[in-house]
């Protein structure tokens, strides 16, 4: 279950990397130092970003999980 909840936000996360430079190409503006730089791409960075928290969350969360299963098999 939670491997298919990391596949989709993997996927999701990939998505948005692409939205992020289709918005960049289309502003013709790629550094976020830049007034100009598209509000669109710096709502979907700090989306990605937030999701790639989760997912680090989530993996440390299953890997938890498997140690403890596998040390509770062990016993």
């Amino acid at each position: 279950m939670i491997s298919k909840i990391l596949a989709d936000l993997v996927r999701t996360v990939q998505l948005i990397e692409s939205d992020i430079a289709a918005e960049e190409e289309r502003a013709g503006v790629s550094d976020r130092s830049d007034a100009k730089y598209p509000i669109l791409a710096r709502t979907l960075i700090e989306r990605r970003d937030n999701l790639k928290m989760t997912i680090a969350a989530l993996e440390q969360r299953h890997t938890e999980r498997a140690r403890h299963a596998q040390a509770a098999t062990a016993a």
